[in-house]
């Protein structure tokens, strides 16, 4: 799975080539996993374990996710600790998501790794690129985040907020498209 990532990530454009089939085969997988995570109450414990499917990775116990939790592909999500992720997330994570240690993800709010081309002729195409989320940033609820974006540590991310470019640690962003409104200064 993660051999996929390797060859896409490179901002690279998929067109209709042989990496549609195995996108879509592998997405097929994960929605399975995904809806039985978000079908009836689950314990925090079963909630990490139905995450380390989806993701094939080992998620700390300190990691929290309230549900309902929506990922099309999974298996390109990395968990720091102590991040929390309210309910109603969105991870489009086919380009790569990596969230460092005490990350907080507002409800609503979308990380969106994938887009589609401009151009008419091209449009089936789309264009992956990672997203990175650095130590202590809070993303507002119902923001997005859009493909190959950073966002810094403390970085606050206002509710609504809309996340085209990368930004720098120790600031606020709010608005579509986000710009910074405040530095944060610690006392």
């Amino acid at each position: 799975m993660k051999d996929l990532l390797s060859r896409i990530i490179r901002k690279e454009i998929v067109k209709g080539s042989s990496y549609f089939e195995e996108i879509h085969e592998q997405k097929a997988g994960n929605e399975r996993l995904v809806m039985e995570l978000n079908t009836g109450y689950h314990t925090p414990s079963e909630v990490r374990t139905s995450l380390e499917q989806i993701t094939g990775e080992t998620i700390d116990s300190s990691v929290t996710v309230s549900l309902p939790f929506y990922t099309d592909f999974g298996k390109h999500i990395s968990f720091g600790k102590n991040i929390f992720i309210n309910q109603n997330v969105t991870f489009v994570d086919l380009g790569g998501i990596y969230l460092e240690d005490e990350v907080l993800i507002g409800p609503g709010a979308r990380l969106l790794t994938v887009n589609h081309l401009v151009d008419p002729v091209k449009r089936r195409g789309i264009i992956v690129d990672s997203i990175q989320i650095k130590k202590n940033a809070w993303i507002g609820a119902n923001a997005t985040v859009l493909p190959g974006v950073t966002i810094g540590k403390n970085v606050i991310v206002a509710a609504d907020a809309t996340v085209t470019k990368d930004v720098p640690d120790n600031v606020i962003v709010a608005g579509t498209p986000a710009k910074i409104t405040k530095e944060i200064v610690f006392h």
